[in-house]
């Protein structure tokens, strides 16, 4: 654990929720969630969140943390028994967006699907609404429903004009989806529209918008479309069928 790291570093909500804890453990599991989330290699943030754990596994925020870490490690079945158990320590629904994609990552689209549009997701605020439509398209496409990927996302969020912290997600999701969907001049349109609203970094749809700019202008400069048809006869030879001139009388 580096010295840079300190307990003040936690989110301040997150740092409410230790707040059970006595003082110096309560800085020690506040630590290693702060390394859990600076940690760039997936594996090392898992096992900070795992020390995390082994000290407070009653704490909500650091089951939380866990399933975070086990989901960007793509230890899903890992992630899921986390995430359900912060669930029903904290009552938050939040975490079902996650919750659904790691029951698809693990092939139960049926469960992922109930997830999604069960009971316990109407009543989580739009963010979170939002973000369950994005894991629905990606279901849809591991059904091979390219069009319903698209549909589920057409929300009234792609039209709005505010940017919201969720509107580089959606519109990075519907992008690929158009892309899914063979619509690529669409889905380069909105693969720009996503790389406006990351102001962050946090998808490459800066890079996808460009490979798709690339690939339609090659498609639209393509020199076979213009070229003259090998079996075609030439302009400038005579026709077969028509008379030469000097033979006219």
């Amino acid at each position: 654990m580096p010295d840079s790291v300190t307990a003040d570093q936690l989110d301040a909500d997150a740092r409410a929720e230790l707040r059970t804890l006595p003082a110096d453990l309560a800085d020690a599991v506040a630590r290693q969630l702060v390394a859990a989330g600076l940690d760039e290699d997936p594996e090392k943030a898992y096992l900070h969140a795992m020390a995390a754990r082994r000290l407070a596994a009653r704490v909500g925020v650091v089951r939380e943390a866990c399933g975070i870490a086990a989901y960007q490690a793509g230890k899903w079945a890992e992630a899921l028994a986390e995430l359900r158990a912060a669930r029903r320590l904290t009552g938050r629904g939040s975490y079902l967006p996650l919750m659904a994609d790691c029951e698809r990552a693990l092939g139960r689209l049926d469960r992922a699907l109930d997830l999604v549009n069960g009971a316990d997701s109407r009543g989580v605020d739009r963010a979170t609404q939002v973000e369950l439509r994005i894991v629905e398209s990606g279901i849809r496409r591991d059904q091979g429903l390219a069009d319903a990927a698209v549909a589920v996302l057409q929300l009234p969020e792609l039209a709005g004009r505010r940017i919201k912290p969720e509107s580089a997600r959606l519109f990075y999701a519907y992008a690929d989806a158009l892309l899914g969907a063979g619509r690529e001049e669409e889905a380069r349109d909105w693969f720009r529209k996503a790389a406006v609203a990351d102001a962050d970094g946090g998808t490459d749809a800066a890079e996808r918008f460009e490979e798709l700019d690339q690939v339609i202008i090659d498609d639209l400069e393509d020199p076979d479309e213009d070229s003259p048809d090998e079996d075609s006869p030439d302009e400038d030879s005579p026709d077969e069928d028509s008379p030469d001139e000097d033979s006219v009388p």
